[in-house]
């Protein structure tokens, strides 16, 4: 069977993947702190901040080969950026953006030397077009883009396909500061009417999967004309 990986696995996007594939595929999942949200799924769980490199060293002890790496873990902050602390900021880009780094530095070689797999990055429409309040989630997840693009590049010769969804509004806990009349107000702006589930953005995963290695560098907005 084939092996994945999964960060940010307890709920929101990262659940509905493993849901998703885990039919398919022996899963390694990573979650912060909801463990007990993984419980009713198969594979072996970890508990741990994937901006962690030794924590991410760890569950690599584990994994002998890997077919398919998913980073979906991700931390939200809304608010003026003179408010926002430096601690602050170094956990949104250490969950959002270093913790691509540290997975993807233990999975490569693994790639490499199989000759195959592929990368999926979970990143944002603001990762694109940037967000009024959200400068340090977009600034990581702009991040996430260009480092999804770059390592394409370096991988492909290896035959390994490195891509990234960039989901519009979706409907998790990561966006449930917004009021009644916020929401309304921010939907009325998507064309398609309404906000994305996780199911969604997870057949988006899936399907992305499964296309030939050589689709690579590209970061697909899955927004409902938003943007």
């Amino acid at each position: 069977m084939k092996k994945a990986l999964i960060t940010g696995a307890s709920r929101g996007i990262g659940r509905a993947i493993a849901e998703k594939l885990q039919n398919e595929y022996e899963l390694y999942l990573i979650c912060r702190q909801n463990t007990d949200m993984m419980a009713d799924l198969p594979g072996r769980h970890y508990t741990g901040d994937v901006s962690d490199h030794s924590f991410v060293s760890e569950v690599f002890k584990d994994i002998q080969s890997l077919d398919l790496l998913i980073n979906s873990a991700g931390i939200s902050h809304f608010g003026l950026i003179q408010d926002m602390t430096p601690s602050e900021w170094d956990t949104m880009i250490g969950t959002c953006l270093t913790s691509v780094y540290n997975t993807v530095n233990h999975a490569v070689p693994l790639m490499v030397r199989a000759g195959s797999g592929r990368i999926i990055n979970i990143s944002s429409m603001w990762g694109i077009s940037g967000a009024s309040y959200e400068t340090a989630y977009s600034a990581a997840k702009g991040g996430v883009n260009t480092f999804t693009r770059a390592l394409a590049k370096e991988l492909a010769p290896s035959g390994i396909a490195v891509n990234a969804i960039a989901p519009g509004v979706v409907d998790t806990d990561m966006n449930k500061h917004l009021s009644d009349d916020e929401m309304k107000e921010l939907i009325s702006q998507i064309p398609a009417g309404r906000i994305c589930s996780p199911e969604e953005v997870a057949l988006a995963v899936y399907h992305l999967s499964e296309m030939p290695v050589y689709l690579t560098g590209q970061v697909i907005t899955m927004d409902g004309g938003l943007l």
